[in-house]
């Protein structure tokens, strides 16, 4: 597998790669504050190496086309194709030679023309200086508000008629949901048209006793119960009132179900000719645009979180995202089976792309800044035991810098080392630039590919 991939070279087309005289020590990697993310360099989706992945980034599939290491079958490249040779772990079986696994500081790497470096489909970013807040990273997942959710029941036994709002609609606070035909609804209309007619009744009876009396010819007791007649025919009348209004209006036996809220119907549970309970639930609703985020935070680091911290999310499903909120409640108890307590975080969603059960990464931010520098994380190659970051010096020439990876947070990196603000560091193509580095010409000062 080694000599097949020297064999290949990048793109089939020249590089020149002069290597610096000398080589400087290794230092140990700064153990970052936040939590450890299991294997941050791979593609979550794919499992490959994000930097090379040809899914998340097709400008790279013609690299590796030209270098005729490519499976058509998966769409990625043949030396390290996920499905084809899982032992790999989605990594290219590049072996450094050097002594400590990596090319020395300042190697560079220059393309024989502009041409071939335009094909080799290399970005660039900016490193930036930064205000860098250490954090904690955990990991998150989203769920619907529990305070702005609604369930739509019955409330009177009966058949379904029609239904009018399907799963996943949204609809309007009093919109019409569906249709039932319940034969107690038609008793408790009859049975309000007679209490009205009661109350009729016996509101005249007070009016007549109470002339009575005045004319001497009546009782008090007498005006007294007939009020307190009145009184019970107004009850019955406000209680069947009261019931009916759950009936959303119609007339006769039929029941009219309707929005509780404006938002989102989540799950629908009847179906047209179905009977139903009274306290049978039909809908589901929720208003999505508020939604929580649920924090893991291990028990161990729980001393260092505390409501009013600001979060800061990413979204697996929105790589190019990040959602920002606060710690409003922090669970009393620790989950005996994961050994972790919730952090719960309010967030507007009133563009409505989060949706309960998507996942991400959270970095729960400390109170204090350093000034540092700021990479994205695609810029950060490993050889061996260290990590390098590729600066453009020019259009066609780049130079590997050594430098020390200090904290990630989501897909930005702190380091130090070679790198500075405004340097121009390779983003996609930077694992193209580092298997150049580490063919075993190196050791004999360049190599000189076709």
């Amino acid at each position: 597998m080694l000599t097949r991939l020297r064999r290949l070279g990048l793109l089939g087309v020249g590089l020149l790669v002069a290597c610096s005289s000398e080589t400087p020590s290794v230092q140990e990697e700064v153990t970052p504050v936040a939590a450890a993310v299991a294997d941050p360099e791979l593609c979550a989706e794919h499992g490959v190496l994000e930097s090379v992945c040809t899914q998340c980034n097709p400008s790279l599939a013609p690299v590796f086309q030209a270098k005729g290491d490519w499976c058509e079958e998966h769409a990625f490249p043949e030396s390290f194709c996920p499905i084809c040779s899982p032992e790999l772990g989605g990594r290219p079986a590049v072996q450094p030679t050097g002594t400590d696994g990596a090319p020395p500081d300042g190697t560079t790497v220059r393309f024989r023309s502009q041409d071939v470096a335009d094909k080799a489909g290399l970005e660039v970013a900016a490193a930036e200086q930064d205000d860098w807040v250490e954090g904690l990273e955990v990991v998150a997942r989203i769920r619907w508000d529990k305070t702005r959710t609604a369930v739509v029941s019955a409330r009177f036994p009966g058949v379904v008629s029609r239904v009018h709002a399907q799963e996943g609609e949204l609809v309007k606070t009093g919109q019409l949901l569906a249709e039932v035909r319940s034969p107690q609804v038609a008793e408790d209309r009859s049975r309000l048209v007679a209490a009205h007619r009661a109350r009729q009744v016996k509101a005249e009876a007070v009016e007549r006793k109470a002339r009575l009396l005045e004319d001497g010819v009546g009782s008090e007791r007498s005006l007294l119960e007939a009020q307190e007649a009145l009184a019970d025919a107004e009850a019955e009348v406000a209680s069947l009132e009261a019931s009916l209004a759950l009936a959303g209006g119609g007339q006769g036996d039929r029941l009219l179900l309707r929005a509780p809220l404006t938002g989102l119907i989540t799950a629908r549970h009847l179906e047209t000719g179905v009977t139903l309970d009274a306290e049978q639930a039909l809908y589901d609703l929720v208003d999505p645009s508020q939604v929580w985020a649920e924090l893991d935070v291990p028990e161990a680091e729980l001393l260092q979180v505390a409501p009013g911290q600001e979060v800061r999310l990413h979204i697996d499903a929105f790589p190019d995202r990040v959602f920002a909120g606060t710690i409003d409640t922090l669970a009393p108890t620790v989950d005996p089976a994961t050994r972790t307590a919730w952090a719960r975080v309010g967030l507007d969603n009133s563009d409505g792309v989060l949706r309960e059960n998507l996942y991400g990464r959270a970095t729960i931010l400390g109170q204090d800044s350093v000034s540092a520098v700021v990479v994205p994380s695609t810029a950060v190659q490993r050889a061996g035991e260290v990590h390098l970051v590729f600066v453009r010096e020019q259009d066609d020439l780049y130079v590997a810098r050594r430098v020390r990876v200090l904290a990630r947070q989501g897909d930005r990196v702190r380091i130090a080392g070679g790198v500075e603000a405004s340097d121009q560091v390779v983003t996609i193509g930077s694992f193209l630039l580092k298997t150049e580095t580490l063919k075993d010409s190196i050791g004999a000062g360049c190599c000189d590919v076709e």
